[in-house]
């Protein structure tokens, strides 16, 4: 192996071991990491379209909440990556508290957020209600950066709309605007507007 092909090693091994770095799931103690559940609010008659691309977007209800992520899902390859590339799977209350969550396993696929339990730590209806997969719109570069930079554990908060997507050829993404549902359509879907990263 001749010095350059070394060299070309060692960086990639380096950039390798940057990225496991900066995405490795952030470890906490057993407790409630986030009491509120989220808050969502009429909206005032008149608001505004908003635009992303060639999408309208519709306020359908104001939003804001703080939350523990419990897994993140990047997409660059379906339509709705045009309009969120990044998905959260985010809990509160009881369903941030590490204690619970080491019972429950987590994952994200196809723009669903799945969990599953052999026994449950909490009952049933309660992890539907304080969980949720959403499907994330940023208002701008700067609240995307934000956003591109959360991994599992994090502690989050941001607030914007709940919002209907219209599209080309009669393309319709709609939000719920219930925590209380599950399965298909039982996403929300949040243009983001404020985004910060509580815990690192």
């Amino acid at each position: 192996m001749n010095v350059r092909t070394l060299l070309i090693a060692l960086i990639a091994l380096l950039a390798l071991a940057t990225w496991r770095h900066a995405h490795r799931p952030i470890a906490h103690e057993p407790g409630v990491l986030v009491a509120e559940v989220p808050l969502q609010q009429g909206l005032n008659a008149g608001i505004a379209l908003l635009r992303k691309g060639d999408y309208s977007i519709r306020p359908l209800a104001k939003f804001s909440l703080s939350a523990r992520v419990l897994s993140r899902a990047d997409y660059s390859w379906d339509t709705e990556s045009a309009l969120a590339p990044i998905d959260l799977a985010l809990g509160w209350q009881r369903m941030s508290d590490s204690a619970v969550l080491a019972k429950i396993d987590i994952s994200q696929s196809g723009r669903f957020y799945f969990w599953r339990v052999r026994e449950f730590p909490i009952p049933e209806q309660e992890i539907i209600e304080s969980s949720a997969n959403m499907h994330l719109i940023p208002a701008d570069k700067t609240v995307l950066h934000d956003i591109e930079r959360t991994r599992a554990g994090d502690v989050v908060t941001f607030d914007g709309y709940l919002v209907e997507a219209d599209g080309p050829n009669g393309y319709k993404w709609v939000s719920s605007l219930t925590r209380s549902d599950s399965g298909a359509g039982a996403c929300e879907l949040v243009w983001v507007e404020n985004f910060v990263i509580a815990t690192q």
